[in-house]
């Protein structure tokens, strides 16, 4: 498979303080994978460096063959990238068409498209994405980075504070989308990573630990970075 993403030896500061010592990651066009650590070891940081939202101080980061180190957000952004951050970030004032409409770039994803992977927001097209649930308000935001035509779509903590029947709902779309666009995923949930992931990365303490598919995810790799 021909590598979308790629990162070598990629590092990181918040002012003087050192977060990223050294990711290495990449991602296949098509390809699901989980980036996995416990808490504070570095997983939305590597994202930011992703988008450029945080720039790197050293290492490497190429997109579809493209040097992004030092490029302008949007331009990351319009090479392909679709984010939804933790936190979800909708546009509260507009409502979900117009969430889904001021993100639409030219391509296969159409608010119909959207609206058939979550039939949720068809029923509230017309409401204010603040009066959604957190649920929906999800769904807007997987929905509205899915308008923007990505050929790679990261979601950090899509299901996160969310019921667990919302949850069952997200996982669903993630398996869905698999095979139709790349897809980085961050969660807590190891069961349903392991699910739908073809391939894991473990970062602790802003380095890249172990990469493999998720049958090599053996309890003492678990136990010691992902445990409590």
């Amino acid at each position: 498979m021909t590598t979308l993403l790629d990162l070598k030896g990629v590092t990181a500061f918040y002012g003087a303080s050192q977060a990223l010592f050294g990711i290495d990651l990449d991602i296949a066009e098509g390809e699901v994978v989980a980036l996995m650590g416990r808490n504070g070891m570095g997983k939305t940081t590597t994202v930011r460096t992703i988008s450029n939202l945080l720039r790197p101080r050293d290492g490497a980061i190429t997109f579809a063959g493209q040097p992004t180190r030092g490029m302008a957000i949007h331009r990351v952004a319009r090479l392909g990238i679709g984010l939804v951050p933790e936190g979800r970030r909708c546009f509260a004032p507009l409502t979900v068409e117009e969430n889904l409409t001021a993100a639409a770039r030219p391509g296969g994803w159409t608010q119909q498209h959207v609206e058939q992977l979550f039939p949720r927001l068809a029923e509230r097209r017309a409401q204010k994405s603040s009066t959604l649930s957190g649920g929906e308000q999800q769904m807007l935001a997987i929905g509205r980075a899915l308008m923007t035509n990505p050929r790679l779509l990261i979601l950090d903590e899509a299901t996160e504070g969310l019921a667990p029947v919302v949850r069952q709902e997200i996982w669903a779309a993630i398996h869905r989308l698999k095979g139709e666009l790349a897809i980085l995923v961050i969660d807590k949930t190891l069961k349903e990573l392991s699910r739908v992931a073809d391939r894991c990365f473990l970062i602790e303490r802003g380095r890249t630990v172990w990469a493999g598919t998720p049958a090599g995810l053996t309890p003492e790799l678990t136990d010691r970075y992902l445990g409590v």
